[in-house]
């Protein structure tokens, strides 16, 4: 058996922070255990046969942290494209500029209207007074009115989130969903304007090489690739002998335990078994699945796309909700950008939204072509595809209840859960955020010093740097 001081179950974004914060205080007696063979969790990066590069996701780096800014700088130099953010919607048949309900001018008429009514009633009934929404559905009537949700919001989330909206809360929401002037959106409409820079996003950075993956192979670098065991999947935790067992049957004695795993796995898995109630709140965390698609092209993005990042597509006529122009990110995407370009869809998937796994490449060749991303499935010269079974963490109604009565629990037993999935905090799960709640974790474990991201994620996500 082999005794560390500090044991980090899984080397993402999470793990990795929480590793390099302790290797920054001069902190060696650590040891990071990854399941797979790769470093990054759900930011790695793969090169399929034909030479394409692709991630797990439409990820982009941009930050709301200066330590995350100057780990980046560190981790990959100068070594980094930036990019204005220009992304859209396709809907009726046209391109729609994002965020769709400052531009709906675009929509045909009568649609328009429609959206526009709702909007200004739902601006009145604000100023007269209206109930707390009780989830997210009632939220959407309440800022954008029946006619923008009827068009967009609600065909557009269920997409996404593989829920419906009567079933997600919305605290979650802060910075992520543009809300709605209506004096705003008449000017846009009445003088022509395109609005464009909403949000934290409309700038970001990307690797010029290597993906996404490419910043966390180095991160792992710098902390030391001897301090990263890959391959060795957690099978158990035992509380009361603190030791972490892998399936290949090594033994991990440890004085301090942070895992980053899905937390409702992380509960199964230890022993001797938690309370009930514990076990009962952490199978009622909801998730859903990513289904994510790679399309290798030959020839040149068609004018239409040629600057685009990344779209969004509301209606059924295509399996995908999000669909991004990867080669536009880095020309080293692909295997020579004068031959090729590259388009990546993503599909999600829950027990209330199923997905014909075995089709989901050919359903997504046939939305592109349906959406007019490409005109033939000729073109087409390489196709990928990763599932990641655990893609989004849902905000459902009942995960802040859920997630009150389990971390106060594996707190007492001396296990702390952070990250995507560990805190299971959609609002707070960017890579990021990811980092600095390790990052954050060992602050506080060292010094007593809270951590921000993890307990208020209002805070972070204010605007404000920190």
């Amino acid at each position: 058996m082999l005794k560390k001081k500090f044991l980090i179950i899984g080397s993402g974004p999470t793990g990795l922070g929480a590793a390099y914060r302790l290797k920054e205080l001069g902190e060696d007696n650590f040891l990071v255990l990854e399941r797979s063979g790769h470093y990054g969790g759900l930011a790695t990066s793969f090169v399929d046969e034909k030479g394409f590069t692709w991630d797990v996701g439409g990820h982009i780096q941009f930050s709301h942290y200066k330590y995350f800014d100057d780990l980046m700088v560190k981790a990959l130099g100068k070594e980094w494209l930036n990019h204005q953010r220009e992304s859209w919607a396709w809907m009726y048949g046209k391109w729609v500029p994002y965020p769709v309900q400052n531009n709906i001018r675009y929509l045909p008429k009568d649609v328009m209207t429609k959206c526009l009514d709702g909007i200004v009633a739902a601006s009145n009934a604000a100023a007269s007074g209206v109930k707390k929404p009780g989830n997210f559905k009632e939220w959407i009537l309440k800022i954008f009115g029946q006619g923008f949700a009827d068009v967009f919001m609600f065909p557009y989330n269920f997409k996404v989130w593989a829920y419906p909206p009567e079933e997600l809360s919305y605290g979650w929401i802060g910075e992520r969903v543009a809300v709605t002037d209506p004096v705003r959106v008449k000017k846009n409409i009445d003088q022509g304007l395109d609005d464009l820079s909403w949000g934290p996003n409309n700038t970001f950075q990307f690797p010029k090489v290597g993906g996404t993956g490419a910043v966390w192979a180095r991160v792992a670098e710098l902390i030391g690739k001897d301090k990263i065991k890959l391959n060795s999947e957690v099978v158990e935790v035992n509380v009361e002998k603190k030791t972490v067992t892998t399936a290949s049957g090594d033994v991990f004695v440890y004085e301090t335990l942070l895992s980053t795993m899905p937390l409702d796995t992380l509960c199964l898995k230890v022993t001797p078994s938690l309370d009930g109630r514990v076990l009962k709140a952490a199978g009622q965390l909801k998730h859903s699945t990513s289904h994510i698609v790679g399309l290798g092209l030959r020839g040149k993005p068609p004018e239409a796309l040629r600057t685009k990042c990344w779209m969004y597509f509301p209606e059924s006529n295509c399996p995908f909700y999000r669909v991004t122009v990867f080669s536009n990110y880095s020309p080293n995407n692909v295997p020579d950008i004068n031959k090729y370009w590259s388009l990546m869809c993503e599909t999600s998937e829950s027990q209330v939204k199923p997905v014909d796994r075995s089709q989901v490449i050919e359903d997504s060749i046939a939305g592109a072509m349906a959406t007019g991303l490409i005109s033939s499935s000729d073109e087409v010269v390489s196709r990928w595809s990763y599932t990641a079974e655990y893609g989004y963490p849902t905000p459902s109604l009942g995960r802040d209840g859920a997630l009150s009565m389990i971390f106060p629990e594996l707190e007492k037993l001396g296990i702390f859960s952070r990250g995507r999935f560990g805190a299971w905090k959609y609002e707070v799960s960017n890579q990021d955020h990811s980092l600095m709640q390790g990052v954050e974790w060992v602050n506080h474990v060292l010094y007593g010093e809270p951590e921000v991201t993890f307990s208020s994620p209002e805070v972070v996500n204010s605007g404000k740097r920190t």
